[in-house]
């Protein structure tokens, strides 16, 4: 029998934004206190920013994790169930165990989802040895490894034409094994290439100029609108395809690390709430749904033309939960999202360009320097400072 429950706040999604929401409304009004439901089956939580450290053999993955129920915030309803349905005209949503769940309000903040499909051979290839993605916890120390264990030849970095987490981690990841090749003492005996299905390094001018200039420096050889298409990991083959020609290339490889295409979880795209695209269909600005006026969506899974980044979901929490307040009180929504977002990108062991851009691709830089440069300091930051930011106030709802 179909276990039916009710909330006024539903979230979907346990992740950073979904988390960040639901402690922001209760800290804002107190009176949600138990009318909060977040639904998500995961056990653990993590932070995944860090990966790109651990990858490059700079942090541990035991530094990224915490469990789920250690960082929920407490006065909500946790349900370890997966959505998998959207009923907006019942203002309902279906989990995969049954169970019915009726809303007054819901907040969409389900993430993004890895096509590893999308590549042919890609699951296969990832157990086979010099392959590996830093977007998967069982697979990110594998980086690590396998920049340890590499010993000169081919090791080539991919960046799919799709959105994706975080757009600068591709690159970082290549230039900290850059730094470990050097330190082996194995660069001239190393090709490094970069192959991406974007058109450039980085979207931001400002940024992508110096980006050019490591690229130069560090000797690595950067083709772009080349989507890796299949691997074969037996064979230590990898075939790119041209976006506009369609033309194919195979390369052998001694190492690849691979960020897989992403897209917006198939239980959205599939639903009325999505866009064209798949995406939660939102107000750029006020993250109000643009056709259901009680639903709001914020992280990886809303359609906002901005980089996927947590550093964006922090600016984006606190405009969902107010305006959702504004929208249950009947209220105007005067609280505005500018598309703010970071990529912190690592350019080698200490060394670390700190880019801050809004909608447009326009610069929005923190602090008094000019964030173009490389940096030692901005390195710290990343590494020491965004972790406690991130689980002690971000989370918590007071950053």
């Amino acid at each position: 029998m179909t276990e039916v429950n009710s909330s006024k706040v539903v979230i979907v999604g346990a992740g950073s934004a979904g988390i960040s929401i639901a402690s922001r409304l209760l800290r804002k009004a107190p009176y949600l206190k138990n009318q909060i439901t977040l639904i998500d089956p995961a056990e653990v939580h993590y932070y995944q920013p860090l990966w790109t450290l651990v990858g490059g053999g700079q942090s541990q993955l035991a530094d990224s994790r915490r469990t789920q129920a250690s960082v929920m915030p407490h006065d909500v309803t946790w349900i370890k169930e997966a959505v998998q349905a959207f009923h907006p005209d019942e203002n309902c949503v279906i989990t995969d165990k049954g169970t019915t769940l009726q809303y007054e309000y819901l907040v969409v903040a389900a993430g993004i989802e890895i096509k590893w499909n999308q590549v042919k051979g890609l699951r296969e290839a990832l157990t086979t040895d010099g392959v590996s993605t830093n977007y998967s916890a069982d697979s990110v120390e594998d980086t690590w490894k396998n920049i340890q264990n590499f010993r000169g030849g081919n090791a080539i970095f991919t960046q799919p034409s799709t959105p994706i987490k975080c757009g600068g981690a591709p690159q970082k990841i290549m230039y900290l094994a850059d730094d470990a090749f050097a330190k082996a003492g194995i660069k001239d005996k190393t090709t490094i290439q970069f192959y991406s299905g974007t058109g450039s390094i980085f979207a931001v001018p400002r940024y992508a100029k110096t980006l050019e200039q490591v690229i130069t420096r560090k000797a690595i050889k950067a083709s772009y609108l080349m989507d890796l298409v299949e691997i074969d990991g037996e064979q230590k083959t990898a075939t790119f395809q041209h976006i506009e020609t369609g033309d194919q290339t195979t390369e052998s490889y001694d190492m690849i690390h691979v960020t897989p295409p992403m897209g917006a979880p198939a239980f959205i795209a599939s639903s009325s709430l999505a866009n064209s695209d798949g995406w939660v269909d939102v107000d750029p600005y006020t993250l109000q749904h643009t056709s259901y006026t009680n639903i709001f969506s914020a992280g990886d899974c809303a359609s906002l033309p901005t980089s996927k980044t947590g550093a964006a979901i922090r600016q984006q929490a606190p405009v969902a939960a107010n305006n959702l307040l504004a929208a249950m009180n009947g209220q105007p929504l005067q609280h505005k999202y500018n598309g703010y977002t970071s990529c912190p990108l690592v350019t080698g062991v200490n060394r670390l360009i700190m880019a801050e851009f809004t909608y447009d691709n326009i610069p929005a830089e923190t602090f008094p320097i000019d964030q173009s440069k490389e940096r030692m300091s901005m390195y710290l930051v990343k590494k020491n400072l965004l972790p406690i930011m991130y689980w002690n106030g971000m989370l918590k709802g007071t950053m």
